[in-house]
């Protein structure tokens, strides 16, 4: 593999913010330097740095220098980039960063740093609201000792503490049930956020967050089974709940077998295809969003969540049967290129 160029962080034409100023948890020029490798930079250096600069930059493995090496790709260092920018920009393109020359500058940084965590294959109502909430509390958490696991450990917290207001009929116990569980979810956003943020993404972490999010799921499906078979004497409400909880974990343990457990950089989890996305493979991905919650707040209004489970009880051993198909044809594409 070719090695990518090296990214110089050179002093602005005119004077700014100092580079070492903090901005969401990290340093301005720390923040640059530690995207670079993850954007396809060789190396990073630094031209010129200041005592205070070089303090904020230690623990990396940026480069003082006194001139940056020819070829190297320039960029000021006051100019606030999040990893999409930097990749750009190893590619030859110009980034489209924030130049930071005063205070004001700042909060468009932080805007623009936070809109780059958006995710592009979110749901519609995961992107447009879950995050809108999402990112202003890690906008707020992200100068403080908060770790991402922290916040894994309090949406799973919050799911759970959800799960037994689905034993209910009654819409008025209900509806705790639904705002807990998109509470979680929104919540659940944030752990993701500050790791891409602050650059502290594990694979601890990632594991932590997707059994979390399944055993929430499990938590809320199975009290939903129990619920609708108090209110209905139906035994086979009950097989609705195994069937859902025990596919829950059968689905869960499948994609964690075929895509998060070997090597791998970058995120643990974006899609249940591993050779090449297609229309099947889009529409699991679909179903596994997160913007089915929404449904069951709507339903929890009127006291008739619990028969989200029955519908569940199908649709996730369909899911169960799509995510086989679709690690066939990964294993035929694979086939056929080798």
């Amino acid at each position: 593999m070719t090695p990518g160029p090296i990214l110089a962080l050179v002093p602005p034409s005119t004077p700014g913010i100092p580079p070492e100023t903090p901005l969401l948890g990290l340093p301005l020029a720390r923040r640059t330097a530690l995207g670079a490798a993850r954007a396809g930079f060789s190396g990073v250096e630094v031209v010129r740095a200041p005592e205070a600069l070089q303090s904020a930059l230690a623990g990396t493995a940026v480069q003082p220098v006194g001139d940056a090496t020819p070829g190297s790709v320039r960029l000021p260092w006051n100019v606030v980039v999040h990893i999409k920018d930097l990749k750009r920009l190893a590619a030859g393109k110009s980034p489209v960063g924030v130049t930071v020359a005063n205070a004001q500058d700042l909060r468009e940084a932080e805007r623009h740093l936070l809109r780059g965590l958006i995710k592009d294959e979110e749901g519609f109502m995961s992107k447009h609201f879950d995050r809108t909430i999402s990112l202003a509390v890690t906008r707020h958490l992200a100068g403080t000792r908060i770790t991402p696991n922290q916040m894994t450990l309090l949406a799973v917290g919050i799911g759970v503490a959800g799960a037994p207001f689905f034993l209910s009929m009654r819409p008025s116990v209900q509806i705790w049930g639904g705002i807990l569980f998109l509470f979680h979810s929104i919540i659940d956003g944030c752990d993701g956020e500050l790791a891409r943020l602050k650059f502290q993404e594990s694979r601890y972490g990632g594991v932590l967050d997707f059994w979390g999010d399944n055993v929430v799921h499990a938590a809320v499906f199975g009290c939903m089974a129990l619920g609708l078979w108090f209110a209905t004497g139906r035994p086979w409400t009950l097989w609705c709940g195994v069937s859902a909880v025990v596919f829950t974990g059968i689905s869960a343990w499948y994609v964690y077998r075929r895509t998060m457990m070997g090597p791998k950089e970058g995120p643990l989890y974006t899609s249940v295809a591993m050779e090449g996305e297609t229309k099947l493979s889009k529409v699991a991905d679909a179903v596994s969003r997160r913007d089915f919650i929404y449904l069951i707040l709507i339903m929890s209004a009127f006291g008739v969540a619990d028969w989200f489970v029955v519908s569940s009880a199908v649709i996730i051993p369909i899911y169960f049967l799509v995510l086989l198909v679709v690690a066939w044809n990964d294993r035929r594409v694979a086939r056929s290129h080798s």
